[in-house]
């Protein structure tokens, strides 16, 4: 299995769109399910985005099957972030790309610490932000209105040096 990151492309916006509609996808999400109108806006946000923020499609064996994103805050942190169509879950296919994605913020951005939340009822996500060897530094209370209410936030780090 071929697991790339490239920048997203508004003809992406269809692939996007396959799993950003879904509700199992954005369950921990403040977004979502899409409608087809509000991936489009996404994706020409996304393509058109510059300075802190990076969006990649994340692309398997040709295929656009999520995205990964890294955003840079202030001169050395960055924070990571990505979602992935269900049919690719229990893969490897998040752990790879949250492992590019820190690839990219220490290498390519010079980035001091990187990180990346979730849900804490989202406990796949937080295997792989643990895989990529972030460490838990505590929960965040109330950061973020989804459907059933505010939920809290699991933050996860890494420094370069670790």
């Amino acid at each position: 299995m071929s697991i790339v990151l490239r920048a997203l492309t508004l003809s992406d916006v269809a692939a996007v769109h396959a799993w950003a509609s879904l509700p199992e996808v954005c369950r921990y999400q403040p977004w979502g399910p899409n409608t087809y109108e509000q991936t489009r806006e996404y994706v020409r946000a996304a393509v058109s985005a510059s300075g802190d923020r990076r969006v990649f499609g994340v692309v398997v064996d040709g295929d656009v099957v999520g995205s990964a994103e890294l955003k840079l805050h202030g001169a050395s942190t960055g924070e990571i972030a990505y979602a992935l169509h269900p049919r690719v879950w229990g893969r490897g296919v998040a752990t790879a790309a949250a492992r590019e994605l820190l690839r990219i913020g220490f290498r390519e951005h010079d980035r001091h610490r990187v990180f990346g939340t979730c849900d804490p009822r989202n406990v796949a996500s937080a295997a792989v932000l643990r895989k990529v060897g972030m460490r838990y530094e505590g929960r965040m209370r109330g950061t973020a209105y989804i459907r059933d209410g505010w939920r809290d936030s699991d933050l996860y780090a890494i420094l370069v040096d670790d």
